[in-house]
């Protein structure tokens, strides 16, 4: 007797530009949350990193887990991390391990993006982050990157939240049907 893998029911796939843009706006309100702690001495300050690692956690976590799977990037995007088996809201448990891993690669990116005048090598700290979201586009079943695949989490299409990309777009082919007029 054999045991076989019964594959995940289908998700709606949720494309990675959403993904990336999602991310974008979560690390935005966090990385202006921890920089207005800073001073004008060089690096990141130990203060800074605190105060990112809270609100990441408390934005990608606590959020998360209390809004059906959603983060504010997330709900801006209808989109939504579930756990692949059940399909359900992770629990804490395994929302801090994921987000423990993609909130280092954000942590690094806040620290090159704070030195890069400085420092244009602090460019190669992007690394860690792209290596981890870059497997997402190398899978074509479940686009799941490093850190959903670690704690076994997928990232769907949800019909709850703000529809802002649709929004968008409208708002762009209004603006270009009168520029042509």
């Amino acid at each position: 007797m054999t045991i076989e893998r019964i594959p995940p029911p289908n998700y709606p796939r949720v494309e990675f530009g959403r993904r990336i843009t999602a991310f974008g706006i979560d690390f935005l309100i966090v990385w202006l949350v921890s920089s207005l702690l800073g001073t004008s001495s060089l690096g990141i300050q130990f203060l800074q990193i605190l105060v990112f690692a809270i609100a990441w956690l408390v934005l990608r976590v606590v959020v998360v887990y209390n809004n059906q799977g959603q983060s504010l990037g997330r709900y801006a995007l209808d989109m939504r991390v579930l756990a692949v088996e059940g399909g359900r809201v992770p629990d804490l448990q395994t929302l801090l391990k994921r987000e423990a891993i993609i909130g280092v690669g954000a942590l690094l990116l806040a620290i090159a993006l704070s030195n890069i005048i400085r420092n244009p090598t602090a460019i190669l700290l992007i690394l860690p982050l792209a290596i981890d979201c870059g497997t997402a586009v190398s899978d074509t079943q479940l686009r799941q990157a490093l850190h959903d695949r670690y704690a076994r989490t997928i990232i769907v299409s949800a019909r709850r939240g703000y529809s802002l990309d649709i929004k968008i777009k409208r708002m762009l082919e209004t603006l270009q049907r009168n520029v042509r007029r």
